[in-house]
C-alpha cells in the first residue's frame, strides 16, 4: 500500500479542467493524482467541497525591506500572502539599498531565513551603471528576472534612453521586465498641472501616450535585439492591441487593480488611496483589459503590492506617494470575478500559477502535475466575506479595498506539502523558500 506524506482527498483540482481527485504528495513534491482512496499519509486533509488550485504566485510586489519597517517587512507581506492565498512572491527590487549588485543581492537572499512565510523571488534593479553585469546577475540563484524602469523612478533605478536600453537588452539571455511610461512625456506634461488638483487629475498627466509611447520604444528595440521582454501592468487597451503582435518575444501583465477598479469614480471615492503607477484608467480600459484575459492576450496577473504610509497616501496631489496594497487581496478578489462570470477558474489558475511560472521560468511551479512543488492554494467558491482593513497584515494598514464583498475566499495555502494557512490560521513559523529559476 502507498504512503504518502499528505495526502489532499475529494478536493476539484483545477487544471486545464476540473475534476474529483486526491493527490498525494511525498518530499514537498506531487507524486500522484487520483483516486487513492486505499493510500496511507501522515496527513490527510478532506477537501470535499473545495477547489484545489495551483499554488498562487504574485510575480509583482514590494515588500520593502530594507526600509520602513512600519510601513511594510518581509515577515508581514508575506504573512499576507499566506493568508490571500498566495504560496510564491516575486520581489522588486527598488528598496532602501536597491539589489543592483552582487552584494546586495547576497545580503538580500541572506535575509529570506526565518523571516518570508511564503516561497519568493528577487528582482535585480537595472541602472545605466551596471548594465555590464546584468548579464552575470540575471542567471544567479533566485533571481526571478531583470526590473527596468524605463519611466516613473526612485533614486538611481531609471534607464530612459534609447541606447542604454538597447545596451542593456544586448546584455543577457533572460526574458527582461519593464516599467514602461515614456519619462520625457511624463516631465513633459506634469508642467501642466499644479499641487491640490483633484486626485483623478493622476489619470489625465500619466495619459494613455505615456503608457502607449513608452511601450511601443519598447518593442522596437525588443525586435531590433531579439530579446525576449514582459510589460509589467499594461494599463491601456492600446497597449493591449498592439502586444498582440510581439506574442514571439513579448509578454503581458495585468494588474488586479486595472481589472476591477474605474477611474474617475475611483478617485473621488479613494482619494489618495487611488494612486498608482500606471494609474487606473477608465471604463474604456477596464473593458479592454477583460476581452484580453479572456482573449488569451494576457499572460500573468499580479497585484503590485507597494504600500505606502497613511501620511504619504493623504498628501495632496501630486505629492501623494504612488502604490497600492494588494496582495493579501489578490485571490478573494479574483475569485469574486470568477463567481460574477468574468474568467473561468482554469483562466484564473492558468494566469495566476502556470503563466507566471512560465514567463519567469520558476522551477517546480505553476502547475499541479508529478514532479512538481506541492504548492496549492484551496477556495471556497461559496463562501462570501467583505474585505476588512482589520485582516490586513502590512504594518500600513489599509488596503483600498476595504468594505469590497467577496464570494470566494482562500481557506488553506499549502506550500511545499505544508499547510501554512488553514482556515485564517498561520501555522507554525516562517519557512518560506527561495525559489530557483532556469
Amino acid at each position: 500500500m502507498d504512503h504518502f506524506d499528505l495526502i489532499l482527498k475529494n478536493g476539484t483540482v483545477v487544471t486545464s479542467s476540473q475534476e474529483r481527485a486526491d493527490i498525494g504528495c511525498c518530499d514537498g513534491k506531487i507524486v500522484a493524482i487520483g483516486d487513492l482512496g486505499r493510500a496511507e499519509a501522515t496527513e490527510v486533509i478532506d477537501c470535499t467541497g473545495l477547489h484545489v488550485l495551483p499554488g498562487i504566485i504574485d510575480p509583482h510586489v514590494h515588500l520593502r525591506e530594507p526600509g520602513n519597517a512600519s510601513v511594510e517587512t518581509i515577515h508581514d507581506g508575506t504573512k499576507g500572502a499566506i493568508l490571500g492565498g498566495v504560496t510564491t512572491v516575486f520581489d522588486m527590487p527598488n528598496t532602501a539599498e536597491s539589489v543592483v549588485s552582487q552584494e546586495v543581492l547576497d545580503r538580500k537572499r541572506a535575509m529570506m531565513p526565518g523571516k518570508s512565510w511564503c516561497d519568493i523571488g528577487l528582482y535585480v534593479g537595472a541602472t545605466k551603471k551596471n548594465i555590464d553585469t546584468l548579464d552575470t546577475l540575471e542567471v544567479q540563484d533566485n533571481v526571478c528576472a531583470i526590473k527596468v524602469f524605463a519611466g516613473s523612478s526612485t533614486g538611481d533605478l531609471l534607464v530612459d534612453d534609447d541606447a542604454s536600453l538597447e545596451a542593456l537588452m544586448r546584455n543577457g539571455t533572460r526574458r527582461v521586465c519593464y516599467h514602461s511610461e515614456d519619462e520625457t512625456r511624463l516631465q513633459e506634461r506634469k508642467k501642466l498641472f499644479s499641487v491640490g488638483q483633484p486626485y483623478r487629475t493622476h489619470m489625465e498627466w500619466r495619459d494613455v501616450e505615456c503608457a502607449f509611447l513608452g511601450t511601443r520604444r519598447l518593442m522596437t528595440l525588443a525586435r531590433k535585439t531579439g530579446r525576449k521582454t514582459h510589460i509589467l501592468h499594461v494599463s491601456t487597451a492600446e497597449e493591449l492591441a498592439y502586444m498582440r503582435d510581439f506574442k514571439d518575444i513579448g509578454t503581458v501583465e495585468v494588474l488586479v487593480n486595472h481589472l476591477t477598479q474605474v477611474g474617475p469614480e475611483v478617485y473621488d471615492r479613494l482619494g489618495g488611496y487611488a494612486i498608482m503607477n500606471p494609474p487606473i484608467r477608465d471604463q474604456r480600459h477596464y473593458d479592454a483589459s477583460w476581452a484580453a484575459v479572456n482573449a488569451g492576450d494576457v499572460d500573468c496577473i499580479g497585484s503590485d503590492h507597494a504600500p505606502h504610509s497613511r501620511e504619504a497616501k493623504e498628501r495632496p496631489w501630486p505629492l501623494t506617494s504612488a502604490g497600492l496594497t494588494g496582495v493579501q487581496t489578490l485571490v478573494p478578489i479574483m475569485l469574486d470575478h470568477v463567481n460574477a462570470g468574468r474568467l473561468p477558474l482554469e483562466r484564473m489558475a492558468s494566469l495566476m500559477s502556470a503563466g507566471p511560472a512560465r514567463v519567469y521560468g520558476a522551477v517546480g511551479k505553476g502547475h499541479i502535475a508529478p514532479g512538481y512543488d506541492a504548492d496549492f492554494t484551496i477556495v471556497d467558491l461559496a463562501h462570501r466575506r467583505t474585505i476588512e482593513e482589520s485582516w490586513i497584515t502590512s504594518p500600513c494598514g489599509w488596503t483600498p479595498f476595504a468594505g469590497m464583498s467577496c464570494t470566494g475566499w482562500p481557506i488553506m495555502t499549502v506550500i511545499r506539502g505544508q499547510a501554512f494557512m488553514r482556515d485564517d490560521e498561520i501555522i507554525g513559523s516562517p519557512r518560506g523558500a527561495v525559489v530557483s529559476f532556469s
